[in-house]
């Protein structure tokens, strides 16, 4: 597979450019050896490759990677990974305890302020990545071979997604198209004197972008063609557009574009026995895959520049099962490393999908029932994977033996989608929580959904149904439809796209009031899960619930408790403040035309 390494001085000039806000001009002044011109660049299609190469890193590091320490940095999780899912009805942010992790926390119940790192460190990205992109555009803004066209194309669509992205996430952001200099004050998008937009207008330009850029595109070669998974293609630039036509109502615009993605035949669902390696190194380029950030070592850059900054770093532990909780560790022969359990899952949203699916491909793919994790995953000692899952039942050699928190943040359902397998590593080379796997930006299954929702909003369930079915099928699940309405969209999406990015989006658009209701209650019903062999059900214990019913047939139990209510922080979506992110304080400080959302 090709690999798109960073080689030239460009990435030179794009950080500079990023963070000339923060430097002293004084250092630009002094000449840099073995460097290019600006004047001297930007000419030959080798350079316009160079610079597209540059966006790409930009991409990868500032929108989707870790984030190198340039205002501070999240350690041990990705921005793009938490800002598009934490806010989200069907996770809880879970950790250790409360306060533990709490950068990703307060997103989750909703305690964030305008300073919160994430949102900050994510808005700072994400312009990082327009200007990189922005320098390939306006430097070669008139592109006179196939190469430098196509170079522009790719860059016009990644900033499109930095934009679709900014726009959902703050609503009328800075609306920037080309690179600025440290003397600028971009206003709102929609109290530009020069060119008002409406976050409506923002997403419909967003469409439009792609679908004007897709003409100079590469097509994917085959559904085999791995390089075609690892770069904009025209397939990621109708999939795009097509979903900035569905977030923006126009459906049958909708329906035509990402019925191109469809009708192009470079795309199919993986096997179901194949499900699970959609989210594994195994399934890096595969043909469900319309666009992924190629993940490779940078040895150039050495291991802090060239790989821990360019992945996810420690979110492998994050996400992972807290492993010094359990007795011994039930995950880590399957992982590799030990977890400290920052993902939970809603009793409710296990319970519903299990119902819906069944022991599904796609459901065992994305969450495990706790017997299922302690009885029968192997473990590292030999002696334990000797027992039968009867003996395991009631020996105290395994199991969950935190008596204060128990599990954190956690039902009878674990979180196993986000868990690293072993091979995904690099063999710890750098540490044991460097996940080499691609970084997920779009699935083919997102594709046909959208596609799904589109013919149902325009009065075609029999199309819908096709496409729906399609996902049902590949994933084994025991429920076909035979009709589909909307809320059948709604669930499958759910089930097939759990922590992609997907739902807090959706939830807002779709105004859905049964979520709504949950988000706002985030925060205030977040369980333990506890082994009544290490510790017994407590009469100051809250919402007390047995994981088969009843104690007599039940080794696991969870309560209930509300630690932010309880140390006086307001938890809670609230609408008219939080459908829209704060503007960094930071940000807001140095630029007096920025207008504040909102309820901020």
């Amino acid at each position: 597979m090709k690999k798109y390494l960073l080689y030239s001085s460009i990435l030179a000039l794009a950080l500079t450019g990023t963070v000339s806000f923060t430097s002293c001009e004084s250092q630009l002044d002094i000449e840099q050896k073995g460097t290019t011109y600006e004047e001297q660049f930007y000419k030959t299609d080798a350079d316009a490759e160079a610079a597209l190469v540059a966006a790409y890193e930009g991409f990868m590091c500032n929108v989707v990677g870790r984030q190198p320490d340039i205002q501070g940095s999240l350690g041990i999780y990705t921005p793009h990974k938490l800002i598009m899912n934490m806010c989200g009805d069907d996770v809880y942010y879970a950790s250790g305890n409360y306060g533990d992790h709490e950068d990703a926390g307060c997103l989750n119940e909703f305690r964030y302020d305008t300073d919160a790192l994430v949102p900050k460190l994510m808005y700072s990205g994400l312009y990082s990545s327009v200007y990189t992109c922005n320098l390939v555009i306006n430097k070669f803004a008139n592109p006179d071979t196939p190469v430098k066209k196509r170079c522009v194309a790719e860059a016009r669509v990644l900033r499109a997604y930095d934009y679709f992205l900014l726009a959902n996430f703050w609503g009328t952001p800075p609306f920037v198209l080309h690179p600025l200099s440290a003397q600028d004050l971009p206003f709102n998008s929609d109290k530009d004197p020069e060119n008002p937009m409406t976050h409506e207008q923002l997403i419909d330009w967003v469409a439009s972008e792609c679908e004007a850029a897709a003409a100079d595109l590469d097509e994917r070669k085959s559904k085999d063609d791995k390089d075609g998974a690892v770069k904009v293609t025209k397939g990621f630039a109708n999939a795009l557009a097509g979903k900035a036509y569905l977030f923006a109502g126009k459906y049958d615009q909708a329906k035509t574009a990402l019925k191109k993605v469809i009708d192009s035949g470079k795309y199919a669902l993986v096997p179901g026995d194949k499900y699970m390696d959609n989210f594994h190194i195994e399934g890096d380029g595969d043909e469900e895959k319309v666009f992924e950030i190629n993940f490779e070592y940078n040895a150039g850059k050495g291991a802090w520049g060239g790989m821990i900054q360019r992945s996810s770093w420690m979110e492998a532990n994050a996400m992972n099962w807290r492993a010094g909780n359990f007795v011994v560790s039930p995950q880590s022969v399957y992982s590799g490393i030990d977890g400290w359990g920052g993902l939970g899952v809603p009793q409710w949203f296990g319970d519903e999908f299990h119902e819906n699916d069944g022991d599904s491909y796609r459901f065992k793919a994305t969450l495990k029932h706790i017997d299922d994790a302690v009885y029968n995953m192997k473990y590292a000692k030999e002696k334990l994977n000797k027992m039968t899952p009867e003996q395991k039942k009631t020996s105290k050699e395994v199991g969950i033996k935190d008596q204060v928190q128990g599990l954190y943040g956690n039902s009878t359902w674990l979180a196993f989608k986000t868990v690293m397998r072993a091979a995904d590593s690099d063999g710890k080379k750098y540490g044991d929580n460097i996940r080499l796997n691609n970084y997920l930006v779009m699935r083919y299954a997102e594709v046909l959904l959208n596609y799904a929702e589109a013919c149902l909003q325009t009065g075609d369930p029999s199309e819908a149904k096709k496409y729906i079915n399609m996902i049902q099928e590949r994933a084994g699940s025991k429920t076909i439809s035979s009709t589909v309405d909307m809320d059948v969209l709604k669930k499958e999406k759910s089930y097939e796209l759990w922590m992609e990015g997907c739902r807090w989006f959706d939830i807002k658009r779709w105004k859905d009031a049964t979520a709504i209701n949950r988000i706002k209650n985030a925060g205030s019903d977040v369980p333990h899960l506890f082994d009544k062999l290490f510790r017994a059900p407590q009469p100051s214990d809250e919402k007390l619930h047995w994981e088969h019913g009843t104690e007599a047939n039940s080794r696991f139990y969870t309560v209930s408790s509300h630690a932010a209510k309880d140390a006086g922080f307001t938890v809670g979506y609230q609408e008219g403040k939080h459908d829209y992110f704060p503007y960094p304080q930071t940000v807001k400080n140095m630029n007096p035309n920025l207008v504040q959302n909102p309820g901020w």
